[in-house]
């Protein structure tokens, strides 16, 4: 798929051979390289019997599973978002000056506005869930806010906990399986703070932006390169 996972569509069993139809059953996903393992248990699972096409493809929540811990163990998850954003955004500067306005101790970072980093990461393999024709995607990660400073060294400002659902539709195209990411719902909590204690709650709306703007358009553009299928 790409340098952090491939697929394993080897079978995992015999041919199950019927009058009407064959089965086969196919490996899933797995960290390309250095593999050590899937937490995960495989459940078998059966097709609905339909006559109106020649080829079925069913996809498990082990698939799903697997190539979300395959990205994990790999630290695809985690992305660092530095100055070009601000400049990328010409309408929604990025700096030490917005946090410096909400946050009475992050004003010293804010009279001479310095630019922000924003290290994102994922804390915890994300929990996917199959529905029809979709998959809802719960993740649970951390945002560290720093500022960068005129030596290019970075000043940590405080660290959120981040709890995100999200929905990825599903679509074949070009024999390959493509998704879709749409954010559902976002929670925060303060993790640790150097610019004391505040309401997380005042900044839920710049660190929903973020995420919306620059974390989910990235998703995407991953996600539109799709997973080949055998």
């Amino acid at each position: 798929i790409d340098d952090l996972a491939e697929v394993d569509y080897s079978l995992s069993s015999f041919p199950a051979v019927f009058q009407p139809f064959i089965d086969l059953d196919l490996k899933a996903i797995f960290p390309a390289g250095n593999y050590t393992g899937s937490p995960y248990m495989v459940v078998p699972f059966t097709v609905t019997d339909q006559s109106d096409s020649m080829l079925f493809l069913a996809f498990s929540e082990y698939f799903f599973q697997t190539s979300s811990f395959a990205y994990y163990t790999t630290g695809a998850f985690n992305m660092t978002i530095a100055e070009e954003v601000s400049r990328t955004q010409s309408y929604f500067n990025i700096s030490t000056e917005i946090f410096g306005s909400i946050i009475a101790e992050a004003a010293k970072y804010s009279v001479t506005p310095y630019p922000v980093m924003l290290k994102l990461m994922a804390t915890e393999i994300p929990v996917i869930s199959l529905e029809q024709d979709s998959f809802t995607v719960e993740i649970q990660g951390s945002m560290e806010v720093l500022a960068v400073l005129p030596d290019s060294t970075t000043q940590s400002l405080f660290t959120v906990n981040v709890a995100a659902n999200s929905s990825i539709s599903l679509n074949i195209f070009d024999q390959k399986l493509m998704g879709s990411l749409c954010l559902n719902r976002l929670q925060f909590s303060l993790a640790h703070s150097n610019v004391g204690f505040f309401e997380i709650s005042l900044l839920e709306n710049i660190l929903s932006y973020i995420l919306q703007t620059e974390v989910i358009p990235s998703a995407n553009a991953k996600l539109s390169k799709g997973f080949p299928l055998p």
